[in-house]
């Protein structure tokens, strides 16, 4: 009896499963390439935005740093040489109050929208009193009482649209300029008729500027009491600087914040000098709103890329798990396609949110992507039940993936909680796969 010697399986039969998934993980790696391209094209198109807001600022005006008002009286005082100098002392008011009601506007260059303001206006009211030089020092009698000025200090002069000032009960007019840039580098300024005595009385002021600005808002606690009072029709602001509010109110009106600083919270006195270490902490006392850009979807898109490894591999995993329960090869070439088609998701996410609000073009970027990949699949295992599995496999893994974005401090429990269920999920799959039988056919037990 003749018999027929069976062909023996080739290197390539007998190691398919094995070699494919090398070639799918290396896949997986090479796909970062292109990842990595779109994050820099998101980081350029963030840096032309804040270019963008950069032009619009130095038009409108630029985040505003409201400190003062302060009191700035000169005085002589000697250097080791016994050579006259002139310095500095600065009062702070006793009692200060500010409030503002901030109106947001939105301001158009090319595809770009920046967020702008104007406080009409911003309301400094107070006095100053008790503000006795001793401890500073000082003998009185070098101190210029007739050069004392009233100051505010502004980091942007351009935005300054009105402005008025009493002193007790008398209208001045305030000029631009300070007499010495140490606790703020630009601002308004007044003189004032004060004397030695002054330390007897008080210095009652109220201060209302028209003031415009981009994005930011912030003002330093000089009053020994300072209350400051924030409230806008902004629905996205993010509270800034050393000093959280008091009562903070967030809802689709507006918001409101308030804050409530004494002297026991800061870290300078009421009197200092020139060149004396408390300049530093006025500079960093400051606190107060940002008016956030909902506009704004370069940070989310760039969260999103960092999970597109994890989107790729459990996009690859599904079609070889698929490959091999439905029995049907899937073409290496098939898989670089495939592979394509979820990398250009981010470049339609980009885009697509450049012009709307960032779930909507989430969405839309997700599904066309999610369609895409549903016809290709049904073009290579031709069985709807198959497409139906896939499409909603992949759904889900777009939404787990917006709801990571969506979050900042669950985001690596619930990405942690959700990589281990799709480890069970492939373990349980793959239980009876049998690995050991790649030189026949892949087989699968009939129940899994």
């Amino acid at each position: 009896m003749e018999s027929h010697n069976q062909p023996q399986p080739n290197f390539w039969q007998k190691n398919k499963l094995i070699l494919k998934s090398f070639f799918i993980a290396f896949l997986v790696l090479a796909l970062l390439i292109p990842t990595f391209i779109i994050m820099y094209l998101v980081n350029d198109r963030k840096d032309r935005k804040q270019e963008v807001t950069r032009e619009i600022s130095n038009k409108w005006s630029a985040a505003q740093n409201v400190t003062g008002p302060f009191l700035t009286i000169p005085y002589t005082d000697f250097d080791a040489n016994k050579n006259a100098i002139k310095k500095y002392i600065y009062l702070l008011p006793e009692q200060l109050s500010i409030n503002s009601t901030l109106e947001p506007e939105i301001r158009y260059r090319s595809i770009y929208k920046v967020p702008v303001f104007t406080a009409k206006p911003i309301v400094l009211k107070g006095k100053f009193s008790n503000n006795s030089i001793a401890s500073a020092g000082i003998n009185e009698s070098f101190v210029k009482w007739n050069e004392a000025k009233l100051c505010v200090g502004i980091s942007d002069l351009k935005g300054i649209k009105q402005q008025s000032i009493k002193w007790n009960d008398s209208l001045l007019t305030m000029e631009t300029g300070l007499p010495e840039n140490e606790i703020a580098y630009q601002g308004i300024s007044v003189p004032i008729n004060i004397d030695a005595n002054f330390a007897t009385s008080d210095g009652i002021f109220s201060i209302e500027l028209n003031l415009q600005g981009s994005e930011k808002i912030y003002c330093s606690p000089l009053g020994s009491s300072t209350d400051v009072h924030f409230n806008s029709t902004w629905k996205s602001p993010a509270i800034d600087g050393k000093y959280l509010p008091d009562t903070e109110r967030i809802n689709n009106t507006g918001f409101e914040a308030a804050w409530a600083v004494s002297k026991f919270n800061r870290d300078f006195p009421k009197v200092f000098t020139s060149g004396s270490n408390s300049i530093g902490s006025v500079k960093e006392s400051s606190f107060g709103v940002i008016l956030l850009s909902p506009f704004d979807a370069y940070a989310q898109t760039l969260r999103s890329l960092k999970y597109a490894i994890l989107i790729i591999a459990l996009t690859f995993f599904a079609y070889f798990f698929t490959e091999i329960f439905q029995r049907r090869s899937v073409h290496p070439l098939q898989y670089i396609l495939i592979g394509i088609a979820l990398v250009v998701f981010y470049t339609l996410l980009l885009s697509i949110s450049e012009y709307l609000q960032f779930p909507l073009s989430y969405l839309i970027a997700s599904t066309a992507t999610v369609l895409l990949l549903s016809w290709y699949t049904q073009s290579i295992f031709k069985k709807t039940k198959t497409v139906l599995v896939f499409a909603l496999l992949l759904s889900t893994l777009y939404l787990f993936i917006y709801v990571l974005i969506q979050m900042q401090d669950n985001a690596l429990l619930f990405g942690s909680i959700g990589l281990f269920v799709l480890l069970a999920l492939a373990m349980y799959l793959s239980r009876k796969i049998d690995w050991y039988g790649i030189d026949k056919k892949t087989t699968v037990a009939e129940n899994v």
